[in-house]
C-alpha cells in the first residue's frame, strides 16, 4: 500500500506503484487521501495536507484494506506526508502489516501507540531535511526503543523529497541507493 506525498496521487506515485508491482510481483494499492485532488503548487499542496481529515483518511485506508480482501497482508510505504501516513497505516491495520517504509515522513510520537506496531519500520532519512531533521529522527529512535520496537534508519546525504524525480531536490544517486535499501 503506497501513500502519496503532499502533492496528491500524482504520476510520480502512480509510477512508483507500477515499479514496485513489477519489481516484487505483488499487487500494489496507491491510496488517494485527497479524493482526486492533485497539485504541483506548494501553497495548494500545503492546504490539501492541512485539510486532510485523519478520520476520513483512516476510513479510506480501511476501505482499501477491505478491498484487498480478508486474507491480504500489507507492506506500507510513503513519501513526505505519505511517509507519516505509512506509519499511521501500519498502526491502523495492526498485524496485517508485515513491513513499513517511511521516506522522510513525520513519525508518530506517542510511545503507547508505537507499542502496538506489528512490524519493523525502515525510515529513509534525508540528512539535509530541515523539517524531518536529525532531532525528529533521534526522538523517533528513542520512542521506538521505549516501545520495544525495531527501527532502522538509513541516512542519505540529500534533502527532503530527494527520491522524487520532479523535485528540484531530486538526487538520482541517493534515490537509487534508497530504493536498494528498501528492496533489501
Amino acid at each position: 500500500m503506497l501513500l502519496h506525498e503532499w502533492w496528491g496521487l500524482n504520476d510520480y506515485i502512480r509510477n512508483e506503484a507500477s515499479y514496485w508491482s513489477h519489481a516484487l510481483g505483488v499487487n500494489v494499492l496507491a491510496v488517494d487521501l485527497y479524493d482526486g485532488k492533485v497539485t504541483d503548487n506548494p501553497d495548494e499542496a500545503g492546504k490539501l495536507m492541512q485539510a486532510c481529515d485523519a478520520e476520513r483518511a483512516s476510513a479510506i485506508i480501511l476501505g482499501a484494506a477491505k478491498y484487498a480482501g480478508e486474507n491480504a497482508d500489507f507492506r506500507t510505504m510513503g513519501w513526505c506526508f505519505g511517509g507519516g501516513w505509512s506509519l499511521q497505516t501500519t498502526l491502523l491495520l495492526k498485524d496485517k502489516v508485515k513491513a513499513c517504509v517511511m521516506y522522510y515522513g513525520m513519525p508518530e510520537k506517542d510511545v503507547e501507540k508505537l507499542k502496538t506496531l506489528s512490524s519493523d519500520v525502515l525510515m529513509i532519512h534525508a540528512k539535509k531535511d530541515k523539517w524531518i531533521n536529525d532531532e525528529v529522527v533521534a526522538t523517533f529512535e528513542k520512542n521506538m526503543k521505549a516501545a520495544g520496537k525495531s527501527l532502522t534508519v538509513s541516512v542519505f546525504d540529500a534533502d527532503h523529497a530527494f527520491a522524487n524525480p520532479s523535485s528540484p531536490r531530486y538526487n538520482e544517486q541517493a534515490a537509487k541507493d534508497a530504493r536498494a535499501v528498501v528492496r533489501a
